[in-house]
């Protein structure tokens, strides 16, 4: 699928980053739209001398009213045929306490989980009418374990990986590709925050091409680097029970 107007979201650092400069190119105009307008257009200026197009935004998704709102805006100006969802926060149990902030977990949630569900039932129903368009969903490979250091960043991942699945069937029949990205370890400012140990660690711009080069096949799933494919496969064998302690020793 020849993509020339594609949406990022996050896209002003990380993976978001690494995929905006992987689709840059001569006739491609990049809507990139991040909370760090400085850094956001540091990237736009990196795409630019690949040959795009580049139009930015700099807002905070957690208002999801008003994130609908420039969605609904920026595709009435030029159709979106691209839709990257790619925004995400991390975040685990402080030392010492028992569980999260509550406020934590709110923001936790709400960008990972809510903002990307709002901006995709909103270009889903414009892209649906169009009868074409593709919509990609950034999730984490810690949508399949139950991370007890990162309960809400888990869960709003598992929850975006069975939303994905779901409005993936409703929009078929539409000529609506739904797309989940789900990366393991990649070498990112949120990945060099765990100070746990990192396997199969990947370089952000390798692995954009290769979540580039799938979305252009339209994959319905894409799993970076490869091996976390395999672990989730072994994993999801195993009895519930016998994960959790594994995961509760880890």
């Amino acid at each position: 699928m020849v993509s020339n107007t594609i949406l990022i979201t996050g896209a002003s650092s990380g993976i978001g980053a690494a995929l905006a400069r992987a689709h840059a190119g001569t006739g491609v105009t990049l809507l990139l739209w991040a909370r760090d307008k400085i850094r956001l257009d540091q990237i736009a200026a990196q795409c630019r001398a690949l040959g795009a197009s580049v139009l930015t935004q700099g807002f905070d998704l957690c208002d999801a009213a008003g994130f609908a709102a420039r969605l609904a805006a920026a595709d009435a100006a030029t159709p979106i045929d691209l839709a990257i969802f790619n925004a995400g926060l991390g975040g685990t149990v402080l030392p010492g306490a028992f569980a999260e902030a509550p406020r934590t977990a709110q923001a936790i949630a709400e960008v990972n989980f809510v903002a990307p569900v709002t901006g995709a039932s909103a270009i889903a129903d414009a892209m649906a009418r169009r009868g074409r368009g593709q919509i990609v969903l950034v999730g984490s490979i810690s949508e399949s374990f139950p991370l007890p250091m990162a309960p809400t960043y888990a869960a709003s991942k598992a929850g975006l990986r069975m939303f994905a699945e779901s409005l993936g069937i409703a929009m078929a029949k539409h000529g609506v590709g739904v797309t989940l990205v789900s990366p393991g370890f990649i070498d990112t400012p949120m990945s060099r925050q765990v100070t746990e140990p990192k396997p199969f660690l990947m370089d952000a711009d390798v692995a954009a091409k290769i979540i580039a080069r799938k979305i252009a096949a339209g994959a319905r799933t894409i799993v970076v680097p490869w091996q976390f494919a395999a672990i989730r496969a072994v994993a999801g064998f195993l009895p519930r029970a016998l994960l959790r302690s594994i995961v509760a020793r880890l």
